[in-house]
């Protein structure tokens, strides 16, 4: 069962130096990390409650909880970790999911 690691980005200060940041920097350390399967950036364009709070919501997607485990050891990982809070640190949350196995209502 694949495992997904998520950051949830809030809308940040400065959009265009965020944005400049992830794309130009982030985003290739993120990509290094080892056991990736796919790696997803969504930019959040609309929410149906008004203007979201939300700025992105990014996806890393892993074969399984040891997968992601050792992925989350490596020095890659490590190096996005600390790339991520010098620029993100205040509008980022990370959550793990994993596919549900039942009905979601």
């Amino acid at each position: 069962m694949t495992v997904s690691f998520f950051a949830i980005y809030k809308v940040p200060a400065d959009k265009a130096v965020f944005d400049a940041h992830y794309f130009g920097t982030h985003r290739q350390l993120a990509q290094a990390i080892p056991g990736l399967l796919d790696y997803r950036i969504n930019r959040v364009v609309a929410s149906q409650m008004g203007e979201s709070d939300l700025h992105m919501i990014v996806e890393l997607v892993f074969e399984s909880h040891s997968a992601l485990k050792a992925a989350m050891a490596s020095p890659q990982a490590k190096v996005a970790a600390q790339d991520v809070l010098k620029f993100g640190g205040e509008v980022v949350r990370f959550y793990v999911t994993e596919p549900a196995s039942g009905p979601v209502i």
